[in-house]
């Protein structure tokens, strides 16, 4: 007699459903702290804090911050820590500034020497953990206060004894690659939407808004070039299994040391950019610059979806979660509440979101 009965499904390839999909994203509690947040504005705040002027007012501070979450992402991904960011990104801009300043260079000289820089300091910090086997928690405390002490001390010495180095602006603005870093970018084209009446304009006919603020765009590209490696690359398989079980990554030939060290270079380099864009903004530098930025763009990362163990986690979700951070300490100054609220919102939301990641993981572990 022949068994009729159907054999079962390779669970490898068998479908499942597509909200089962949805629930296992790791961007999915950042998209929807977005909504509730937008609906939150809505309801409390100005109306013209979601007009085009308002948006770029949060839209500017939230890329600052996306693009050390997006290096800060990558890293946890990876299954590390980096508690140096902000005080890399006052090093850098020290850096930087010294370069022009001091040294006169053009800015085609300064910023690949500022990114070499930032590389190996964080090639230090890595090879560090690595080599030490201490928990990159510890090694990157420890640079968060030697990075912040050696930007006073620098500062103090390229000065004379200020903590602050300005002339930036006098030794930048004419050089070619400013555009690229500072101001708004596509001028023209929103002075013709004014023309035409199709974004709201002062009463000399000007725009409210000139132009695309530069590091809303960096953090747009960032994060698509990332996003692009995490999923359609062998780094972004190798990030991933690093950060998941470093053992078995080594077994299966994934190179986990060069693969940290690297990410550790990136987020330094991401410091970097920030610096660079900042200082070019501002004129100047100080020694408080980036100041616990680092927090903030670790909490991005972790409301975007990236799991404090490593081996999960998305670069649009920390896109999502600075986005929230913009629009929280921007949207409050269009209500009545205290500023000192954001406090408490971070406090809360960073609870939220590891609670919310803590039962995804478990749901796609199958853990009890």
């Amino acid at each position: 007699m022949e068994n009729s009965s159907t054999p079962p499904v390779d669970e490898r390839v068998k479908s499942q459903p597509f909200f089962a999909k949805l629930m296992q994203r790791p961007e999915l509690g950042a998209i929807a702290g977005v909504i509730l947040v937008v609906i939150f504005f809505s309801i409390t705040a100005d109306g013209s804090m979601f007009s085009l002027s308002g948006f770029m007012n949060f839209m500017s501070p939230a890329s600052q911050l996306g693009i050390l979450a997006i290096g800060a992402a990558l890293l946890m991904i990876g299954g590390e820590f980096d508690l140096s960011i902000g005080s890399m990104v006052a090093f850098a801009g020290l850096f930087f500034a010294v370069c022009v300043i001091n040294w006169g260079l053009p800015l085609a000289v300064a910023i690949p020497l500022t990114f070499v820089f930032a590389g190996c300091v964080g090639a230090i910090n890595g090879t560090i953990v690595i080599r030490s086997g201490l928990p990159s928690f510890i090694v990157t405390l420890a640079f968060l206060f030697i990075l912040r002490g050696l930007s006073l001390v620098g500062l103090k010495a390229a000065t004379g004894g200020s903590t602050q180095l300005r002339g930036v602006r006098d030794a930048t603005e004419t050089d070619w690659l400013t555009p690229f870093f500072s101001g708004d970018a596509f001028p023209g084209l929103f002075a013709w939407l004014a023309e035409n009446g199709w974004v709201e304009t002062f009463k000399n006919g000007t725009p409210k808004v000139p132009g695309i603020p530069v590091e809303i765009l960096w953090f747009v590209v960032i994060t698509l070039l990332a996003t692009y490696v995490l999923l359609r690359t062998p780094a972004g398989n190798w990030i991933f299994a690093a950060g998941g079980d470093t053992n078995a990554a080594s077994n299966s030939g994934v190179p986990v040391t060069r693969v940290k060290v690297s990410l550790f270079m990136l987020t330094a380099c991401c410091a970097a950019l920030v610096a660079i864009i900042t200082v070019i903004d501002a004129g100047s530098t100080d020694a408080r610059r980036g100041f616990q930025k680092e927090f903030e763009a670790i909490i991005a990362a972790v409301i975007g979806g990236c799991l404090l163990t490593g081996g999960y986690g998305s670069a649009i979700g920390a896109f999502f979660g600075a986005i929230i951070f913009g629009m929280v300490v921007i949207g409050l100054t269009y209500t009545d509440f205290d500023q000192d609220w954001f406090q408490v919102f971070l406090g809360g939301m960073l609870l939220i979101a590891v609670l919310f990641n803590n039962a995804i993981r478990k749901r796609v572990t199958g853990e009890r």
